[in-house]
């Protein structure tokens, strides 16, 4: 294999030229063309908006570009818009959106790719529960391939989904594996073995586009990168010739001013608005904790640990056997969403288009949607003050396309999904934040954004408690951080320990 990457083999992984896609409201992509080689990680990098997912989608079936381009897939000519072609000439995915069946077993859903093993017209079920065995230990995930998808972590999900598309099929070998966001639900120890695999697949001879926002996995696995912006190709280069200066000069268009924080001495802080106190439930064992007024705490650990578990538990959206939860001195209690929220508690989950937004919905009856009270004038609402609000968080939160406030928001890319929904909870000023991976599959650009609303908030006196995978946003925006094991708090992290390194060692307890 070649030490660097150039002009594309004849044999090339992936070879796109002149890829335009035009919408209603203008184009998405226009004439971006490169090619990636086998044995190659591409990196595929660009804003909230900046065509990424377009393209995927275009590679995978799903959208029909416009006349004039052509796609190979291993010298095989894609056809646009059918997605069985796609799978034919060895091209595999895995999406943001993970395509799982929820009610079906992981075995099933392993399945569903290459298709069952069968006999004499019958599924065979130890062949198919080995097959998955197997397919689950090479992401190093100890699951029983007959559980249900709905009782997986995020993270779990993302995994059964990588190891989906790994599986291979002797009818249409793999030629090119295109992840999109693998690792934005990923702890970071996951991260490591997804990018051994990743090495693995590469060093079987076939490409991988690999599409992220966390610019350090660029560097680490990748050998090339190609920058997208406003649909547009700003350019394709080695890594090994990048800086991080550089890259974000070319994502964004100017350099970029990164939002710390600037940690409250206790002096400072304020009184408590969240207290809870011996909170146990199927995920969590005694957990005592509290936010005060002007902090930002964070919430580490690795999957399984009770993090992604405790901000839900909190708000009421996931029940709890034992303990108390107290906000301004007003007890919560177990499965009462109503009376978090009446607390003056606001909760963004994790999953987003399940359970943080209405899909088929406009971005302004979103953003509406949680002060009906305020806009609302009997007989009817008053879609005039509903209708400015929505742009008056269009702007302060940057939201693109800024005019775009009676889009539904499926049409917006999960960026600015992410940034209406914050707008949606911000709206009601609430004391308390609780936030499940806040800015997971946004780019670095609306991530610097949100982080400031965030800053924001805790200056005026609001209380923010962030669940996360991400060790660097942890490190980069909060006073203190509570280390999560076996569904206890563990440790509890301040001053020169509330970094990078401190927190994977104590979440892994090293």
């Amino acid at each position: 294999m070649p030490a660097t990457f150039g002009s594309p083999a004849p044999t090339a992984a992936l070879a796109i030229t002149n890829l335009t896609k035009t919408f209603v409201g203008g184009r998405a992509l226009n004439g971006v063309s490169f090619a990636i080689e086998a044995g190659e990680v591409h990196a595929l990098l660009g804003e909230n908006g900046s065509g990424k997912s377009t393209l995927i989608k275009v590679l995978s079936g799903y959208h029909k570009p416009d006349p004039g381009a052509e796609v190979l897939v291993n010298s095989a000519h894609l056809t646009f818009g059918v997605p069985h072609s796609s799978y034919e000439v060895g091209a595999r995915f895995v999406h943001q959106d993970l395509g799982l069946i929820e009610d079906c077993s992981i075995s099933d859903n392993l399945a569903f790719g290459p298709g069952f093993p069968t006999r004499v017209g019958t599924i065979r079920e130890k062949t198919t529960r080995k097959r998955a065995r197997l397919a689950l230990e090479a992401m190093s995930l100890d699951l029983d391939p007959a559980m249900p998808i709905w009782r997986l972590s995020p993270a779990q999900k993302t995994g059964v989904a990588v190891a989906r598309a790994l599986i291979e099929d002797e009818s249409a070998p793999v030629h090119l594996l295109v992840l999109d966001e693998p690792t934005a639900r990923l702890p970071e120890h996951e991260v490591e073995l997804l990018l051994a695999i990743v090495r693995r697949v590469r060093a079987r001879g076939i490409g991988v586009l690999y599409v992220t926002h966390r610019l350090d996995e660029v560097f680490e696995i990748a050998q090339r990168a190609t920058v997208l912006r406003d649909g547009v190709k700003v350019a394709t280069e080695q890594v090994a010739g990048l800086t991080r200066e550089k890259l974000l000069q070319q994502l964004l268009g100017a350099a970029l001013e990164q939002a710390h924080r600037k940690s409250e001495s206790d002096d400072r802080k304020g009184a408590p608005v969240l207290t809870v106190q011996g909170l146990a439930s199927e995920a969590l064992r005694d957990v005592n904790l509290d936010v005060h007024e002007h902090e930002i705490v964070g919430v580490a650990g690795i999957t399984g640990s009770g993090r992604d578990a405790l901000c839900a538990t909190v708000f009421g959206a996931r029940p709890h056997d034992a303990g108390t939860i107290q906000v301004n001195d007003q007890a919560i209690t177990s499965r009462r969403p109503d009376l978090s929220m009446a607390a003056g508690v606001a909760y963004i989950p994790a999953e987003r288009k399940l359970q943080g937004c209405f899909m088929d919905l406009t971005a302004r009856e979103n953003i509406g949607f949680t002060s009906l009270s305020t806009i609302w004038r009997f007989p009817t609402l008053r879609k005039g003050l509903e209708v400015l609000l929505a742009k008056q968080w269009f702007s302060k939160l940057g939201v693109r396309p800024s005019g775009g406030t009676e889009q539904p928001m499926a049409t917006f890319s999960g960026g600015n999904q992410q940034k209406i929904i914050y707008g949606k909870w911000f709206q009601r000023q609430p004391s308390l934040y609780l936030l499940d991976e806040p800015t997971q599959g946004v780019d670095v650009g609306a991530k610097a954004e949100l982080h400031q609303a965030l800053f924001s908030a805790a200056e005026a006196g609001a209380a923010v408690l962030v669940s996360s995978s991400d060790v660097d946003e942890l490190a980069t925006i909060c006073d203190r951080i509570l280390v999560m094991r076996n569904g206890r708090i563990a440790d509890v992290l301040v001053g020169e320990r509330v970094s990078v390194h401190g927190i994977t060692r104590a979440a892994l307890d090293a």
